[in-house]
């Protein structure tokens, strides 16, 4: 039998499995549970300033009262169903000025072809998800079923949102998602 011996000597047994360097300081239990809590007080700020920057910058609602409106829906739901036996053709178009504003110029017919007059029209140009950026605009009669606004708005994607008012109630909606250049 034939035996292998080491010439390197053992460690002394406080040397073997100490982390421990001359002039370093331990880690205490104090040490430990200060970074700990650095650490969570860290990740909870920083959750803090997202969570705020989050609901200032961006609501959630892409429609104002959303409560109300879903109470509101039967009765919507009526609106549409009187405001397509009217068979009213709406027509908008826009047009880029040169000064940069968008003119808004829409044509309203009623089922006979005659232009509808005597009405309250609005438009807004709703951004898809920002009630913060939505442009509302009164639309201004200038012949028999024919009604123009000019607006400043930026270029990109939008709701055209058309309503029209006779005696403070609302006779016709539309909504039509739009390309502004």
């Amino acid at each position: 039998m034939s035996m292998i011996m080491s010439t390197r000597k053992p460690l002394p047994e406080s040397e073997r499995f100490s982390d421990y360097e001359a002039g370093g300081k331990p880690l205490s239990g104090r040490k430990v549970l200060a970074i700990f809590v650095a650490f969570f007080l860290f990740v909870g700020a920083v959750n803090g300033v997202m969570i705020y920057k989050a609901l200032k910058t961006f609501s959630g609602e892409v429609v104002a009262h959303p409560y109300e409106r879903g109470l509101a829906y039967n009765s919507d739901i009526a609106r549409a169903r009187e405001q397509a036996m009217r068979d009213w053709k709406v027509d908008a178009r826009l047009t880029r000025l040169p000064t940069g504003e968008i003119e808004i110029r829409v044509t309203a017919r009623d089922a006979d072809g005659v232009g509808v007059s005597g009405v309250d029209m609005n438009a807004v140009l709703a951004a898809p998800a920002d009630l913060s950026k939505d442009v509302p605009l009164a639309l201004t009669e200038t012949s028999p079923g024919r009604f123009t606004g000019k607006a400043r708005v930026s270029a990109g994607q939008r709701d055209l949102v058309l309503t029209v008012l006779r005696g403070g109630e609302e006779v016709f909606r539309s909504r039509n998602r739009i390309e502004v250049e």
